[in-house]
Parts: C-alpha cells; structure tokens; sequence
C-alpha cells in the first residue's frame, strides 16, 4: 500500500495493510499499526509510536526532538494510541529525560496546527481544537475538550471532562467535569451537557454540582471547602477523583467566577 514517492525506513516497522500517501517520510525506529492512514507529506520521526486505525493527514509532524533546550539527545518516545485523528499541520513532540514519552490516548481528535509538546499526557477520548498549543509536561484527562487558539502552561493538569473555552490561557489546573472560561480563567459550571451525553445520571450530575458549589459559590477558602466536602458529602468515586484533583495540584486551581452560573 505504499506509494513509490514515499520514503519508509528500512528499520520501520509498518503493519501490512498501513496506507502511505505520496512524499510522506517515515524515518527509522517507528512503529505504526494495522489499518492506520497516513496522507501525503507527512514526517514521523524517530521514536513514533502509532496505534491501529489512525487517520493522519497531510503536513503532520510526528516525533520531532522536543523544543527544550535542556534536550541532550536522550531515547524517547511519542506514543499515539488506537483510533486516533490527527488533523492537518499538527505537531507532537517526543519526550525528554523527565518522562521518556509524550502520550496521546486512545480514540483522540486533534484537529489543525494544534501543538503537543514534550512529555504532555494526554487521556482517551480527548479532543484537542485547531490551534491549541499544549507546553512540556501537560496532562489531559479523560473526554476532555481543550477549545480552539487555548495555551496552555507547562505542567497544568486539566482533569477528565472538563471543557475548556476557545482562546483561554491555561495558568492554573482546570478540576475534572467543570467548564473553564473568563480571564484570568475561571470556573462558569460543570459541564453537564457533556456528562449527559456520557451516561451520567442526573443524580450523580447534581452531586458534582453541589460540590463545586462548596468549593466555588460559597465564600471558602480551598482548604476549608476541602474539609467540609470531606464531611458532608458521601465518598463517591467522582466525589474523591475531585478531592485528589485539588489535594494533588502543584500549580493550583483556576479561581471561581463571581458571575451567574
């Protein structure tokens, strides 16, 4: 299935059935799965990983060195999970000495010119808007959305189902199931409608709203609103991902939005 005006590397280890568009270049010590698409002008470099049933269009760059001048040249990696989109133009960066691996998860969008730099951990599910430019060492969760032209700092977590507007500057970790807007960025809601489509009850809906009414609407300190969720509302699996998201964030969370919700 390769065209002969494309370049593979003796040393690639390409599934049979990988459709090759025309002046791709796939350099050596990759590995792409079965069923995978790769259009034409396209360059995967050295430590690619690709999962089965990829689709990745034209111009992509995947596995370039990272852009940290603290890059000596070490083995890494960048690893794209199965059924994943990469869109026109997007760029993903291996990893550095700090993880080895820059990490797209399974079933991902990442639509046009969006940037994923070195070490970022990316979950299943995820969509990444065009012209999104993720720094080192970001994590995403789990069905997140990271709206188009958003930047985000080294180092932020933005936890699994948060939704986070077009345009933002990420400063501050993003707590899962919220929305993220304003600036500076700052909590506007859950994000129900994306916890609906998801199988979320309305019950456990409203028990992550009272949460974050705790921790937002009513006047507390963090540490205070922390305590007191702790004690009054029941130990749920979504209840203690958010405690651990808080306890566990080295950067901070987004500050509330006086506004309505």
């Amino acid at each position: 299935m390769n065209q002969p005006l494309a370049y593979v590397h003796p040393g690639a280890k390409i599934a049979k059935n990988v459709v090759i568009e025309p002046f791709t270049t796939i350099h050596n010590n990759v590995v792409i799965g079965d069923g995978t698409w790769i259009g034409s002008n396209v360059t995967i470099m050295e430590g690619a990983r690709i999962g089965k049933n990829c689709n990745i269009f034209p111009g992509a760059v995947i596995a370039a060195v990272p852009q940290d001048l603290k890059f000596g040249g070490e083995d890494s990696l960048a690893i794209i999970g199965d059924n994943c989109t990469i869109r026109e133009c997007v760029t993903i960066n291996r990893g550095t000495v700090a993880s080895r691996q820059t990490v797209l998860g399974n079933n991902c969008l990442v639509m046009a010119t969006a940037h994923i730099a070195h070490d970022c951990h990316i979950g299943d599910n995820a969509i990444i808007v065009n012209g999104v430019a993720l720094a080192g060492h970001v994590v995403v969760g789990n069905y997140a959305i990271i709206g188009g032209l958003a930047a985000v700092h080294q180092f932020i977590h933005i936890g699994d189902h948060a939704m986070i507007s077009g345009g933002s500057l990420v400063r501050k970790d993003v707590p899962p199931f919220t929305k993220a807007a304003k600036e500076p960025l700052s909590y506007v809601g859950i994000n129900s409608v994306g916890l609906r489509r998801r199988g979320f009850s309305t019950d456990k809906i409203r028990e992550i709203q009272n949460i974050y009414r705790i921790l937002y609407q009513k006047n507390y300190n963090t540490s205070q609103a922390i305590s007191i969720i702790e004690a009054e509302m029941e130990a749920t699996p979504e209840r203690d991902e958010i405690l651990d998201f808080i306890k566990n964030s080295s950067r901070g969370i987004m500050k509330g939005y006086s506004g309505n919700y």
